[in-house]
């Protein structure tokens, strides 16, 4: 036996559950008593919860390999840095402008480079892991 209970909606949602029953096939009695028990299931909020949890894991995960890549550029940078700095011998004044115009000529070509790798995905931090932490090939024995 059911019992008989009158709803009042408004409008645009009386209208957006009459489409979604015609969509589905089922009548809107059905679809209500369906969303209904859906809410007050205590599996329902289980498994949002369930489901908030592995989105934030994941976001985590995310996070730390940002700080990860951040950091090793940084100090990958500020390695570069110091070693130019310490290597580079100041030019002559005389030099200085012929070196300003080879500079703005290197730095085009570096920045044309740059785009090109970035717009292929390749990345210097895939290199440097795959350096680092090379792939075992299909001849390597496993331990």
């Amino acid at each position: 036996m059911r019992t008989r209970l009158n709803v009042y909606f408004p409008p645009a949602l009386a209208k957006q559950v009459s489409e979604l029953a015609l969509r589905k096939r089922i009548s809107r009695s059905a679809l209500i008593e369906a969303a209904v028990t859906s809410y007050m299931s205590p599996d329902g909020t289980d498994r949002l919860e369930a489901a908030f949890a592995r989105r934030l894991d994941r976001l985590s995960r995310q996070v730390q390999r940002l700080e990860r890549d951040t950091g090793l550029t940084t100090e990958a940078l500020a390695l570069f840095v110091r070693f130019w700095l310490s290597v580079t011998p100041p030019l002559p004044e005389e030099d200085q402008a012929a070196a300003q115009i080879k500079g703005r000529k290197r730095y085009e070509g570096f920045v044309e480079t740059l785009g090109r790798r970035y717009a292929s995905g390749k990345s210097l931090l895939d290199e440097v892991q795959e350096d680092v932490w090379p792939q075992p090939s299909v001849e390597d024995p496993v331990e």
